[in-house]
């Protein structure tokens, strides 16, 4: 499925976000890296308190948007995020990504650009498709059960200081877990077998 390249953003909608690092390097190279890739988001998200955390990054309006899934792999990263208000998504994803090209750069003493491009997003126009699309983004490791770094795990976790919106998620899904775990599992399936794909 081919679909446009938006960026002008409206209040309300969902949007698939992706990106990946520049002629395919990494752009995750230990646990560390995820860490703080998550921590920074967490932080623009107003979800940690400023008292814990030492930063010079200034979280957006709490509320600003709804994280619906994530997926951090080693090249590139996947998200689906729903607009709540007139704060565009471009903001997010600008602080998003500059706050953690910083953190590389002076990691592994490196220069330039980290991302190929200006992040990709593309219009995800109903509840329905928002679900296929948080099973894909889930599905991108081989065993997502196992991942680590995507938020099929948050799913599952009682752990309160959580990115995902679970609530909003599994609202989709008479709010069980169990249910959406099985609609993850049935599209790894159909994919396996080449039933389903995306195209970026």
């Amino acid at each position: 499925m081919r679909y446009r390249d938006y960026k002008s953003f409206t209040p309300g909608h969902y949007y698939h976000i992706f990106n990946r690092g520049v002629n395919k390097q990494k752009i995750f190279i230990d646990e560390q890296d995820y860490f703080q890739f998550l921590q920074r988001l967490q932080i623009i998200l107003a979800l940690i308190p400023m008292t814990e955390v030492r930063t010079n990054i200034r979280p957006l309006p709490q509320g600003s948007f709804s994280i619906l899934a994530y997926c951090l792999m080693p090249t590139h990263f996947h998200m689906l995020i729903r607009q709540n208000n007139d704060i565009g998504i471009g903001k997010l994803i600008l602080k998003l990504c500059t706050s953690y090209s910083t953190y590389m750069n002076k990691k592994y003493n490196r220069v330039g650009t980290l991302f190929q491009d200006r992040f990709k997003a593309k219009l995800v126009d109903s509840d329905q498709y928002a679900t296929y699309v948080s099973a894909y983004i889930n599905n991108n490791p081989e065993n997502p059960n196992q991942y680590p770094y995507s938020s099929y795990k948050e799913i599952f976790s009682s752990d309160l200081n959580t990115i995902l919106d679970r609530r909003l998620l599994l609202s989709w899904f008479n709010n069980s877990p169990q249910a959406y775990k099985k609609f993850v599992d049935d599209l790894q399936k159909h994919k396996a077998l080449g039933e389903f794909s995306f195209s970026n």
